[in-house]
């Protein structure tokens, strides 16, 4: 059994930026219920997850349409090792699979790709493919599109802490210098600015260990969809929840 193909490019019916009070400058999203949508549909795992790439295909091009300036997605966490070598190896070859047929596409729209986590970590075709999308598209200036490969937070704050361990004992700063601005260019993510919508699709509530640091103050949204059901007026309907949300970040207004 194949994909359940739907038109993709198209958007027909999709928000356009003045559509919008407000939208965020950068959006992180847990892409959960791929193994439950496959169960639904009584297809194996890898289908799931091969079906929640043709959402993430839509969404990618639907975010860089709005001129949001970064998407960060959570494509495989540290824990995800624990799961079946079937399922590792499904999420594994996915992974050369969306290079090797979105690269060109993202390149050609000013997509810059940056990968969240350890790449030495992965099997070598994996990290090839890696390090060469963010070669390829490291000058481009459109949309940053991370993507959290082999990724934890909590490993990522041990990797600033370190990072900056080495550099108060090599005397190139010293220790009250340390501010959150410094330990902020140190993630992966230096530069981009905190996660202003943290979306999770499937009806879970947690973050499971992604982008701890940089959703301190993040609105938090929990579409009970599932990923590969989500569709573009989906993520529109949480674009405009956003939008009537007052942040104010510990103030009163």
């Amino acid at each position: 059994m194949g994909l359940i193909r739907r038109k993709v490019h198209t958007n027909h019916g999709a928000k356009k930026p003045e559509d919008f009070v407000k939208l965020p400058n950068h959006v992180a999203i847990i892409m959960d219920g791929n193994g439950r949508w496959a169960k639904k549909h009584r297809l194996n795992v890898a289908m799931g997850h091969r079906q929640g790439v043709e959402t993430l295909r839509e969404i990618i091009r639907h975010t860089d349409d709005l001129g949001i300036k970064s998407l960060s997605i959570y494509a495989f966490s540290t824990e995800n090792w624990n799961r079946s070598p079937e399922e590792v190896g499904a999420l594994m070859q996915l992974i050369l699979d969306f290079f090797a047929s979105e690269i060109d596409e993202l390149d050609e729209k000013n997509v810059r790709i940056l990968i969240l986590g350890d790449k030495n970590g992965l099997p070598d075709k994996q990290r090839d493919a890696l390090m060469e999308a963010e070669r390829r598209t490291g000058d481009n200036t459109g949309l940053n599109l991370n993507i959290a490969v082999n990724y934890g937070g909590r490993a990522e704050l041990t990797r600033a802490a370190r990072e900056l361990a080495a550099e108060a004992a090599a005397g190139k700063i010293a220790p009250d210098d340390i501010d959150e601005k410094m330990l902020a260019d140190h993630l992966y993510t230096r530069g981009q600015g905190d996660v202003d919508l943290m979306i999770r699709t499937s009806g879970e509530m947690r973050l499971s260990n992604f982008l701890l640091y940089q959703c301190a103050y993040a609105e938090f949204l929990f579409p009970t969809v599932l990923w590969p059901d989500f569709r573009v007026s989906d993520y529109d309907d949480a674009l405009t929840a956003y939008g009537g949300r007052e942040r104010r970040f510990g103030k009163r207004l």
